[in-house]
């Protein structure tokens, strides 16, 4: 049977005959024969990703991939959509979304597609996978906090159960070099055996042949502290064997945020893999007023050909573990030690006098923070705790009559170290300065929820709900910090660039249709602080391979997502 474009191009050079001859012949005249458009968007403003200023155009879709633009006023179609004026934008590319797991409990990820997200990158440090009996043992409050069975072992097997459920938007995922570690050695503080490192290399080049991105760290949060670097060189060397890259949380983001930098520059220099940093920051109030420093830093490395970006979800609080406020080492042998650490006099006042004492040697943010009031809590599971949510630590040890750390202490004692806080510690000239660079993507660093079901029982950061429609809001609307073909850009063709998804993040011919159209005048994040659990407003349509999942402002519960696998896939 002869293929469409075979068929197309013989249409095409009738065309053009006919044309030469002096006949008049009109789009639909000349593609009588060929297959009607699924979707044709007409009468919007382009804005293709590259950062070219807009354009008017219509835009065909068939198969799920974009196959003209142009004037396709006569073009035969199943239906239209009616731009009419409004941006026609590429779907938004999530550099580090956390959704693996609550893509499970709700596949329509509404707090991302309401954004514009079409596509994720997640997996940091940990993953969904590799998995055994001992991570699922001790990580069994996080599976039984969202009901989910922990049914793969693999990535091949975790992606064979995306692909069976069916999912809203495009998934990719890094292999975390803390859960390769904590497969060969658990939550110890322990460094591997020439034999125990041939393993976790073996987990590596496995996940990287399953579909892996590359491979990453979180590498503040136990275990992750204590790997050294050589062992990340012999990771990264793995996953740059099949294309990979290594994205990394750094080691500190705070006083020794310099040192840290050049910690991923060696493994990537020493590994020969592209180096991602994952929501670049200057933490810490005695550090505010330090991104030049880090921007000059990363320039001059780029300059000696060094192949280094970041990303940004540009809010001057980040989001993480409340066990994260502890030294590395009080957490040798995960959670369950930690908690009897904390429970014992004499290791608490060991952990307190550390927490009290600057150093560069780990990541305190106890001294980062201005006070108890910069530390709000955010999801906790242990029930009685619920009250908790969305209060600051400064209100829980005045209605606990404690001290601030003390309150600490014990909520993660009652909370078997679960909770989550949201921590404002960055300034907003250095957010900005760093949204700037040309290099920097977003990120939303937060899992897909909802304000129904589960998830919305939560209290999670406002960047789960807000971050890309914040930064055309504030950023480019209001501030006029970022063009908007910038922002565009910063969303779809630098990440789909960074992350080698060659058929995505440009509006072209043959790239596969994920498309957002809003109103630039209008789109706006509505999630606070305060009131995180509320769905940003202006995206009128979110195409993801050519299926409608946000039509008129309303979802449509599609699940056309498909999972994204990386270079070194092996089918």
């Amino acid at each position: 049977m002869e293929n469409v474009s075979c068929r197309e191009l013989r249409i095409h050079l009738l065309a053009a005959i006919l044309l030469v001859s002096g006949a008049h012949v009109s789009w639909a005249q000349a593609s009588a024969s060929s297959t009607a458009f699924d979707i044709v968007i007409t009468n919007g403003h382009i804005i293709d990703g590259t950062g070219s200023p807009w354009y008017s155009g219509d835009l065909g879709i068939r198969g799920g991939k974009i196959a003209a633009i142009g004037d396709l006023a006569d073009a035969p179609r199943k239906r239209s959509i009616d731009a009419h004026g409004m941006v026609v934008a590429p779907g938004f590319i999530d550099m580090l979304g956390q959704s693996e797991l609550t893509i499970l409990v709700d596949p329509r990820l509404p707090s991302k597609i309401y954004q514009g997200i079409t596509t994720e990158i997640t997996g940091e440090g940990g993953s969904a996978a590799p998995l055994n009996d001992a991570i699922i043992q001790a990580d069994h409050s996080s599976y039984e906090h969202l009901k989910i069975t922990p049914d793969w072992r693999t990535l091949r097997q975790y992606f064979a159960r995306l692909e069976r459920q069916g999912i809203g938007i495009n998934l990719a995922t890094y292999v975390g070099a803390t859960q390769v570690r904590r497969t060969v050695l658990g939550d110890a503080d322990a460094q591997p055996t020439p034999a125990q490192l041939d393993q976790m290399k073996a987990l590596v080049r496995d996940a990287m042949r399953d579909g892996a991105v590359g491979v990453s760290t979180s590498l503040e949060y136990a275990p992750a502290p204590y790997a050294k670097t050589g062992e990340l060189i012999a990771l990264g060397s793995e996953a740059s064997k099949f294309g990979g890259i290594y994205a990394t949380h750094m080691r500190n983001e705070s006083d020794a945020v310099l040192t840290a930098i050049d910690e991923a520059l060696r493994i990537g220099g020493e590994a020969h893999i592209p180096v991602e940093i994952w929501h670049i920051k200057v933490a810490g109030k005695e550090n505010w007023g330090r991104m030049p420093e880090v921007v000059a830093k990363i320039n001059a490395a780029r300059a000696q050909g060094m192949d280094i970006t970041a990303d940004t979800y540009a809010y001057t609080a980040w989001f993480n573990s409340m066990s994260a406020f502890i030294p590395a080492w009080a957490h040798d042998g995960g959670d369950a030690k930690l908690i009897e650490r904390l429970k014992d006099p004499v290791t608490r006042a060991r952990i307190r006098k550390d927490m009290l004492t600057p150093s560069k040697e780990w990541d305190n943010e106890w001294m980062e923070i201005p006070g108890p009031e910069a530390v709000m809590i955010c999801v906790v599971q242990n029930p009685k705790l619920l009250p908790m949510q969305g209060k600051r630590l400064s209100e829980v040890a005045k209605m606990w009559n404690k001290g601030p750390m003390d309150a600490l202490f014990d909520l993660l004692i009652e909370d078997n170290a679960f909770t989550s806080v949201a921590v404002f510690g960055m300034s907003e000239p250095d957010v900005v300065l760093a949204l700037q660079q040309p290099w920097v993507a977003i990120d939303n660093d937060s899992s897909g929820a909802s304000p129904e079901g589960i998830l919305g029982q939560e209290h999670p950061h406002p960047r789960a709900y807000g971050t890309f429609p914040r930064i055309l809001r504030k950023y480019v609307r209001e501030e006029k910090k970022l063009a908007l073909e910038d922002a565009i850009r910063k969303f779809s063709a630098l990440p789909a660039q960074r992350m080698r998804l060659t058929d995505r993040g440009v509006l072209k011919e043959g790239m596969w249709a994920d498309v957002v159209i809003f109103d630039p005048t209008t789109v706006r994040d509505l999630a606070d602080f305060e009131n995180p659990n509320r769905l940003s407003q202006g995206m009128e349509y979110v195409l993801v391979n050519g299926v409608p999942v946000i039509e008129e402002r309303k979802m449509t519960g599609a699940l056309p997502g498909k999972v994204l696998r990386g270079r070194g896939y092996v089918p």
